[in-house]
Order: C-alpha cells, then structure tokens, then sequence
C-alpha cells in the first residue's frame, strides 16, 4: 500500500546571529490513509517546525516530502495552492487563529469561495449549516463572532473550517492543550467521529502523552529535532524502549493512587540542551541515566527492534 504522506530526512535549520538552530534533524516517517500518527516531545523538539514544513508553510533546508505520491519541495506557489486543499491544519490557539473582524460563517465560507469548492452565496451558507452540525454546533453559531464564543466552541470552528475543504490530510498542532480537561475529551471524541466518517488522516502533535494515547495508533517521540522512538501506541506505552520515552511516561498520571505510589519516577537531570549547539553523539546524552562513552560521539539510529518498533539508542536492547 502507498503510504498517503512520507517524510524522508527532513532537515529545517533557521540562520539566526548566533549561527544555525537546527530545529528539525533527519526526522523521517510515513502515514497510511485513514491513520493516526501522534508526534509528541517537550516545547522546542521541533513538533511544529516538522508540521509546517509538510504544509509548505516553512520550507525544509533538506529531505523530501511525498504527499499522495508528489514531493511537495519541489513545487511552485501555483502548484502548491492545489495541494494544500488536501492538506489542512488546526492550530493550537482556536483564537489567535480565527479572525476576529470575521463572523463564523464568513470564517468557514471564505475558502469554500476562494478554491470554488462551492458556487454562490445561498449553496455556500447551506454548506456552512452543515459543517456546523459536523462539528456539534447550531446554525445561529454562524452569525457571531469568535469573541462571543467559548474555548471548545472556537476550537469546533477550526475544525469546521478545515473540514471545509474536503482534506485527506489534516496536521493537528496541539489543538486541546490550550482548553479545560473536560473540553479535550469532546474535541478528541469529536476528531475520531469525524475521521471514521470522512476517511481522515491525522498528524497529531502534542506534548501530552495521555492525550495522544486516546488518538493515536502510531506515536513518535521526539527529542531536539530528531525522533527517539516510534512504534503502535500499544507497545509504546507498554514496552517503551527509549530511555527518553521511558522518562515520559513516568511522568503520565495514573489514576489508580495505589499504582501511582508504587510505580518508579524517571526524573532527568539538566535543561534541555539548545538547537543552537546541540550535543555530540546522541543529542539525549547529557540527560539519559544509562548513557556509556560511546553515546557521547557515536550519533544513533532509528532502528527495528521488532517489526514497526524503531527506538534511536545503542542500548535499546537493554535499556
């Protein structure tokens, strides 16, 4: 089967005045049709650069990029502009991404008249009904304005502007971590009806791993751009082999308080080093509790351990 999304050695570094921040690093994956692939790690790992780079919104230093077997690297703005209705994104902030002089329905309109998705006036406000059914809201949502709605409804309007235009891909950068708990729930109950009705494909970033256990059925960890480990989300959580990923998920509440008492913490020493000098060898190195000296100048690969289970770490066999 031909994976609907490939990233191979993508590379983003930005030139700043100190020199190079090397935000992505060799970050390479693919995503089947109707698959959810969440990519997670601590702010600055280097989640979002790798999303932008897929939606052309930032343009990769190095690797390719195969959306529905086309490299998107090599195209024009003209070329460009077909392809991004396939591929949509609902950002972190569901506020700073509306515009606020906008009412909903001219919101969720807008590219339905820009791509000609939709002709005329009246089809178009029919369709912008429907989406907000979709999406859990009513009508008369479609005549305010983003102030006069709450968090989760805001988030809803997102989404419905990205269902709009028909994607096969959407890249969902962190789009619960700014709502209440309660919320999160609905808008990830939301997402999964919406992907098992429409066929949707899901990059899903996060930083909360509890989060991404309910989506996802693939996880990649990511660690100062560059991914750690990847496996189904069953034997990531169950038999996590990265040191990195290890200490992560010590970190994830457990509900039942005798398990949480019982259970080991992973707590990891220092700061996380910066893109800007990033360290030798393993870049985890510096942090990882059972580094050895060759760790320290011997930089480590993505390899299997098992079939579909690839952990970056010369120890992974023991670790």
């Amino acid at each position: 089967m031909t994976a609907l999304l490939e990233v191979k050695n993508l590379v983003k570094h930005f030139e700043v005045s100190r020199g190079l921040v090397r935000a992505v690093d060799g970050v390479s994956f693919s995503l089947e049709k109707g698959e959810t692939l969440g990519l997670v790690g601590e702010s600055g790992c280097g989640k979002t650069t790798t999303g932008r780079c897929i939606l052309q919104l930032e343009r990769a230093t190095s690797g390719s990029i195969l959306f529905e077997g086309r490299e998107l690297t090599t195209l024009d703005q003209s070329e460009l502009r077909a392809v991004r209705r396939k591929m949509q994104v609902i950002f972190q902030d569901p506020y700073s991404s509306l515009n606020p002089r906008m009412t909903v329905g001219q919101i969720i309109a807008e590219p339905l008249a820009v791509h000609g998705i939709v002709r005329g006036s009246a089809a178009r406000a029919a369709r912008v009904k429907d989406l907000l059914s979709r999406v859990g809201l009513l009508p008369a949502h479609a005549r305010r304005y983003p102030h006069e709605m709450s968090g989760g409804q805001r988030q809803r309007v997102g989404i419905a502007r990205a269902l709009a235009m028909e994607p096969s891909l959407i890249i969902c950068d962190e789009p619960v971590s700014a709502l209440d708990v309660s919320i999160q729930a609905q808008i990830i109950n939301l997402l999964e009806d919406l992907q098992s009705e429409f066929g949707l494909t899901y990059l899903f970033i996060a930083h909360d791993l509890a989060v991404v256990r309910h989506i996802s059925d693939r996880v990649a960890v990511m660690y100062l751009g560059k991914i750690a480990e990847m496996a189904d989300r069953k034997t990531i959580y169950d038999n996590p082999r990265h040191p990195y990923t290890k200490a992560l998920l010590s970190a994830v509440p457990i509900p039942d308080p005798e398990l949480e008492m019982k259970r080991e913490r992973i707590v990891l020493g220092g700061e996380v080093p910066s893109p800007l000098n990033p360290p030798s060898g393993c870049v985890f190195h510096p942090r990882c509790p059972i580094a050895v000296e060759r760790c320290t100048h011997e930089i480590p690969v993505l390899r299997d351990l098992t079939p579909g289970h690839g952990a970056a770490c010369h120890l992974a066999e023991i670790a």
